[in-house]
């Protein structure tokens, strides 16, 4: 079964992001979003769009909200997420604290 998230910007839903079952990204933006002209887009890569995203890797702006190095490794051993499990280790740490304007977090089945 496929995951999926919330993307949040500054504390607004602005998408969601899923990764299939057939492995593959897809980025769509809220509508209420997209339609209010305050907000914009959550990356330049990723333009407000009614259309949607596909990717067969995560989408290089998510992955730049992952860890590096040795804190994505112990990262990784305290979540016991498999390194390569970029979606997993999103959607473990992203949920606050981040960098940016961005949170992610897990919609839950």
């Amino acid at each position: 079964m496929g995951r999926k998230a919330e993307i949040y910007n500054n504390g607004i839903l602005a998408g969601t992001l899923e990764r299939t079952d057939s492995q593959q990204y897809v980025f769509t933006y809220d509508n209420a979003y997209f339609e209010d002209s305050n907000q914009f887009a959550i990356s330049l890569s990723l333009p407000k769009t009614h259309q949607q995203y596909y990717s067969d890797v995560l989408f290089p702006f998510f992955y730049g909200l992952l860890s590096e190095g040795v804190n994505k490794q112990t990262q990784c051993r305290l979540l016991r997420i498999d390194e390569n499990d970029h979606f997993g280790l999103l959607l473990a740490t992203a949920k606050s604290d981040t960098i940016g304007s961005i949170t992610v977090n897990e919609i839950l089945s």
